[in-house]
């Protein structure tokens, strides 16, 4: 039986997620422009629902790149 180990959320629960944290933000982004999946990260659910809204919320303000261009 393998033994799985739980990922420490890189977010504290009591930590909000902001749209205008752009060093957090490019933390669960990919080179490529890609937010990193649930699974990847150890968030939970609620915590990966407001990532994803404020990583948008940062592209459309143009805070964030929709795609990494380098």
């Amino acid at each position: 039986m393998a033994i799985y180990r739980k990922k420490i959320s890189p977010i504290k629960p009591t930590e909000a997620v902001d749209y205008k944290d752009i060093d957090l933000l490019r933390k669960f982004v990919t080179e490529q422009g890609k937010i990193v999946p649930k699974r990847s990260t150890g968030l939970t659910s609620k915590q990966q629902k407001k990532l994803t809204k404020a990583i948008k919320q940062a592209r459309i303000l143009s805070l964030l790149p929709f795609l990494n261009k380098d």
